[in-house]
Formats: C-alpha cells, structure tokens, sequence
C-alpha cells in the first residue's frame, strides 16, 4: 500500500512536470511525438525511485513499529535479574494492543531468586504480548534446565501470571530426561522445568541411546 503512495506520487509528479512541458511547446507550437512523452515520464519517475531499505524504513515508521537490532534485554523485579533476552532483531509494534515480535530467533535466559541461570529458552519466532505479559513461541522451541531435562515442542506460551505453570502448550510435545523420553499432548511446567506434567501423555516411556538425542 506504502510502496504505491510512493510511486503513484512520483508519476503524479511526472504528469505535471509533462503538462508544464507540452503548455510550453503548444505556445510555441511544437509537437513532441508520443514516445517521447513515455520517455520523459519514465525518467522522471524513476528518477524519483526509492530503494527496498528505504520503502522498507517509511513502511515500519508509518505504521509504529520500532526495530532493534541485536537486542540484548535485562528483565528485573525489585533489583533482582529473572530473565535476559537475545536476538538479532526484534520489532516493536505500537497498537492498540501493543506487541514485540521476534521474527529471526531468540534466546532467554532464566535466573533464580540466587541469579543463578535455572533454565535456558530457544525459538525460531517469538510474540510477547505487552498488555497480558505473556508470550507465544514457535518452531523449534526447545527449554532445559539444570538438571539436563530438555522439552522439545513446536509451540509453546509463557505467563507470568500462572506462577509455577508459567509454559504451557496444548500441542504435541516431548520430553527428555536421563535416558528417558516421553511423549504427549499438552503440557504445563514451571519456569524452570524442573516440575511438569504432560496432560495427555502416549503409553510407555521410550528408552533411548544416548547418541541419538541432540546436542544440547
């Protein structure tokens, strides 16, 4: 929509820029043949041009988005670390429902009331919901923690309200532990996953080699 304000205002400009020409020639009784008009007005307009940067740059200004490049963020309450946030851009977008949208990855770190990292966070995408201070994830979200237990899953919320449940999911979800794997549908966990509960989990536990988990 931006991009055809931009260039719909160049031709526009084109157009008048011709009109002044041809009022000249007509007084002068010149006649300048069509594909030269054409000619003229492609010049001009591409003269007017803008870059992918820069339709890119007028776009996110007009609709309120803030973009940070290599954020690095610190969360405390009451002086004390809880959590630190990492990723190479994150956008802040200004609505009536204001969000932060993290569209190329992003890594948290979670800290006990010692400071202490009790549990680490990994996705592709993140959305934190300013307003209801909960955040949605997805693909590749993996959490683990201290002890080594890893959660895999493909979509996963973070809230602050629900004091030890703060991850949650109602999608398919599997958890490694030890030498132990489990899979489910649907999981609830507290902040640093060391207490959690697959609300529909498959029958069995699968024992399985230590060599075909990933690195952590």
């Amino acid at each position: 929509m931006h991009w055809r304000f931009i260039h719909n205002r160049c031709w526009l400009i084109a157009t008048k820029r011709w009109l002044y020409i041809t009022g000249i020639n007509k007084q002068n009784k010149t006649i300048i043949p069509l594909c030269t008009l054409l000619l003229v007005m492609l010049m001009i307009a591409t003269s007017c041009g803008n870059s992918d940067a820069e339709i890119d740059a007028y776009n996110k200004k007009s609709l309120g988005i803030e973009e940070i490049k290599n954020a690095d963020i610190n969360y405390t309450i009451g002086g004390k670390p809880k959590a630190k946030l990492t990723s190479p851009i994150m956008l802040r977008v200004q609505q009536s429902n204001p969000y932060v949208e993290f569209p190329k990855t992003l890594h948290v770190d979670f800290f006990n009331e010692k400071g202490e990292v009790d549990s680490r966070l990994d996705a592709r995408y993140g959305k934190y919901f300013e307003q209801e201070s909960k955040v949605f994830l997805k693909d590749s979200v993996r959490v683990i923690n201290t002890l080594g237990d890893t959660l895999y899953c493909n979509e996963l919320w973070w809230d602050r309200n629900r004091t030890g449940r703060e991850f949650y999911t109602d999608k398919p979800v599997r958890i490694r532990k030890k030498m132990e794997v489990t899979d489910g549908t649907g999981m609830e966990a507290a902040q640093d996953f060391k207490n959690w509960v697959i609300l529909n989990p498959s029958k069995g536990i699968m024992k399985i080699p230590a060599s075909e988990f990933p690195d952590n």
